[in-house]
C-alpha cells in the first residue's frame, strides 16, 4: 500500500505540482523576496485600473473587478504552473460575461463560473492542457481581435458621455444606435477622453516604464475631482468601492439555471485555457523557463470558483500583466502572491478615492486595450499568407463580432482542421521507382531486379490518412496486371490511419491472392503498430508478408524470391519434360 502511495505522489508531483512549490524547493531568500515584491507593486499599479475598467464593461461593479485580482491573482500564483503568471479579469471574457448578466444576472454568472472552474480543473487532472496548444493560430488571431472590437464597441457610450438609456447588445444595432445619438455628446467626457489618450499615448511613447493606464486615471480623477465637471463617475454610477473583500458566501445553486449556462460555462473555460497557456508560453519565451500546463489549468479552474465565494468574475492569465511581472525581475510565483496583497492595501486605503475616477477615462483605457487585442499587425500578415489561413482569419472574427464566440470558435477549429487536411492529403504522392542508383548506392546486381518483368517498386509519402485515402485507392486500380514481386517502399510514411491502413490491406489481399510476392520496406513505429493491428483483425498473418529495414534489403529478399520461383519453374519444366 505504502509502494502504490509513492508511485501515486511521485505521479502527481511530476505532473500537477505548481511552480511556487517547484520555485520553494530549488531555494528561497529575502533577496528573492524584494524582487517579488517590487515586481508585485508594480504589476498591482497596472492591474488597478485594468480590475475596475474590465469590471464595467462586462456589466458588474468595479469593485467586483477588484475583488477578482485579488482572489484570482492569489490562488492562480499559488497553484498555477508557470513561474511569472498574473491572473484576474481580461478582456477576453468581457463579451461573454456581458451577455450572461444580462440573461441571468449574477446567479448565472455564478453557475457559469462554476462550469468553467470545473472544467478546468478535470482539463488538468486528465492531462488535456498539452493539446490545447493545436488550436489553430489563424482561429486565436480571429476571436481575439473580435474580442477586441467587441470590446471598442461597448465603451463608446462612457467614453463620449452619451446620454443613451437602452443600448442593444448586437454590434450593428449598437453603432446605428450610436450614430443617431451623436447630438448627445457631452463635452466634458470627451475632454476626458481626449486627456486620457493623451496622457496614455505620450507615457507609453516617451516613458514607456511609467505606469501609463494609472497616470491617466490619477490625472483624470483629479481633474475632476478638483474642477468639478459633470462627466459620470464611479461614485455617481456604482456608489464607489468597498474597504475589504467581501465575507465568503456560497451561491444560490440552481439546477436549471446551471445547465443554461453550461455553454457560456464551457466557452469561458476554453478561453481560460488559451489565454493563460499562451501568456505562460509567451513568458516562457522571455525567460526560459518552462511552465507545466496541467497545474496551470488545475490552479485556473480553482482560481474561478474561489471567486464565486468573493462575488467576483472570471479569469485567467493576462498576457500583458505578466510580461510586466516578468520585466519588473520576478523571482517566483510570490510576485503574483504580493500583487493580491497590494490590490487589497488600495482597497483599504484608496478606495474613498475611488469614487472620482470618471468612466470615460477608463473606456479610454479599455478601448487601448480592445485595439492591442485586435493586433492589426498579426491579422494583415495572416490576410497575406495562405489562402487556408485568410479565410480561417476572417471567418472566425465575423462570426465572433456578427453571431457568438462559440459558433465562431467552433466554425473557425472546423474549418481550419479540414483546410490543414486538404493541405496535407496534396503531400500524398506515389510513384514507381525508375532511378533507383542512388537509392541503394549504385549495387548493379540489385538494380537488375527491377528490370526483371513482373516486379514493381512503389514508393509511397506523406501521411496515408482518410483525407488522402481516395488519392491512394485511385492509385492502386491503375495497376492493371498483377506483379509478381511488389515492393511497398514506406520510409516517407509518418503515420496511417484506420482509412490509410485499410486500403494498403485490401491492396495486399487483392494481390496475394494473385500469387504475388509483397515486401514492405522501412516501415516506420506508426504505421507498423497499425498495420499490424489491421492485418490481425483481417486474419492476414503479418508476418507471412515479407518486411526489410531498407531499400536495398528489400531487393535482396525480391532476388531471392525470383531466384527460388525460377528453380521451381525449372524443376516442373523439367519434371515434364521426364514424363514426355
Amino acid at each position: 500500500m505504502s509502494a502504490l502511495l509513492k508511485k501515486f505522489c511521485n505521479y502527481y508531483n511530476a505532473n500537477f505540482t505548481p511552480k511556487l512549490v517547484e520555485r520553494l524547493r530549488i531555494g528561497y531568500d529575502l533577496s528573492k523576496f524584494k524582487r517579488d515584491c517590487i515586481a508585485g507593486l508594480t504589476v498591482a499599479v497596472i492591474s488597478i485600473p485594468l480590475a475596475m475598467a474590465l469590471a464595467i464593461a462586462s456589466g458588474v461593479t468595479p469593485a467586483q473587478g477588484l475583488y477578482t485580482a485579488i482572489v484570482a491573482g492569489f490562488f492562480i500564483a499559488l497553484l498555477g504552473g508557470s513561474r511569472y503568471q498574473i491572473g484576474g479579469p481580461t478582456g477576453a471574457f468581457v463579451v461573454v460575461i456581458f451577455s450572461v448578466m444580462q440573461q441571468f444576472g449574477y446567479d448565472g454568472l455564478a453557475m457559469t463560473m462554476i462550469v468553467a472552474g470545473l472544467t478546468l480543473m478535470l482539463a488538468g487532472y486528465l492531462k488535456l492542457g498539452t493539446y490545447i496548444k493545436y488550436i489553430p493560430y489563424p482561429v486565436v488571431v480571429g476571436f481575439t481581435a473580435g474580442i477586441g472590437l467587441l470590446l471598442i464597441s461597448t465603451q463608446v457610450k462612457d467614453l463620449l458621455g452619451l446620454q443613451i438609456d437602452n443600448v442593444p447588445a448586437e454590434v450593428l444595432p449598437k453603432w446605428n444606435v450610436y450614430l443617431h445619438n451623436l447630438d448627445k455628446i457631452s463635452p466634458s467626457s470627451v475632454i476626458i477622453s481626449l486627456f486620457s489618450f493623451a496622457v496614455i499615448f505620450y507615457i507609453q511613447k516617451n516613458k514607456p516604464k511609467l505606469p501609463a493606464y494609472l497616470i491617466s486615471v490619477v490625472g483624470a480623477t483629479l481633474i475632476v475631482a478638483l474642477c468639478g465637471l459633470n462627466t459620470e463617475t464611479i461614485g455617481n454610477k456604482f456608489g464607489g468601492i468597498p474597504h475589504f473583500l467581501p465575507m465568503p458566501q456560497l451561491p444560490n445553486f440552481d439546477w436549471n439555471l446551471f445547465f443554461k449556462v453550461i455553454p457560456s460555462g464551457l466557452t469561458i473555460a476554453f478561453l481560460a485555457g488559451v489565454e493563460s497557456l499562451l501568456s505562460a508560453t509567451v513568458v516562457d519565451g522571455m525567460s526560459g523557463d518552462n511552465h507545466n500546463s496541467n497545474a496551470e489549468l488545475i490552479g485556473e479552474g480553482f482560481a474561478n470558483l474561489a471567486c464565486v465565494l468573493f462575488a467576483g468574475v472570471p479569469a485567467t492569465g493576462a498576457i500583458a500583466r505578466t510580461a510586466t511581472n516578468f520585466k519588473a525581475h520576478a523571482s517566483s510565483p510570490i510576485a503574483g502572491i504580493m500583487q493580491s496583497v497590494f490590490l487589497l492595501l488600495f482597497m483599504l486605503l484608496l478606495s474613498p478615492a475611488a469614487k472620482y475616477i470618471p468612466l470615460a477615462c477608463l473606456s479610454a483605457v479599455l478601448i487601448i486595450v480592445g485595439w492591442n487585442m485586435m493586433n492589426i499587425e498579426k491579422i494583415y500578415k495572416l490576410i497575406m499568407g495562405p489562402r487556408g489561413d485568410r479565410y480561417t482569419l476572417l471567418t472566425t472574427l465575423f462570426l465572433t463580432v456578427l453571431v457568438d464566440l462559440n459558433t465562431a470558435i467552433s466554425v473557425g477549429f472546423i474549418m481550419a482542421s479540414i483546410i490543414f487536411m486538404h493541405r496535407m492529403s496534396r503531400e500524398i504522392e506515389i510513384e514507381n521507382d525508375e532511378e533507383v542508383l542512388q537509392d541503394v548506392g549504385g549495387g548493379s546486381d540489385l538494380t537488375e531486379v527491377l528490370n526483371q518483368k513482373g516486379v514493381m517498386s512503389l514508393r509511397l509519402s506523406g501521411p496515408l490518412f482518410f483525407g488522402g485515402a481516395s488519392q491512394v485507392s485511385r492509385f492502386f486500380k491503375t495497376i492493371q496486371d498483377a506483379p509478381k514481386v511488389l515492393i511497398l517502399r514506406m520510409g516517407y510514411v509518418p503515420v496511417v490511419d484506420a482509412t490509410g491502413a485499410n486500403i494498403i490491406v485490401e491492396f495486399v489481399k487483392k494481390y496475394r491472392q494473385a500469387g504475388t510476392k509483397i515486401i514492405f520496406s522501412n516501415v516506420k513505429k506508426q504505421p507498423h503498430r497499425v498495420l499490424h493491428k489491421v492485418f490481425q483483425e483481417e486474419g492476414i498473418d503479418y508476418h507471412t508478408i515479407s518486411a526489410a529495414s531498407t531499400f536495398e534489403n528489400a531487393l535482396k529478399i525480391a532476388r531471392r524470391y525470383l531466384r527460388e520461383q525460377n528453380k521451381k519453374q525449372d524443376k516442373a519444366e523439367k519434371s515434364v519434360d521426364s514424363k514426355e
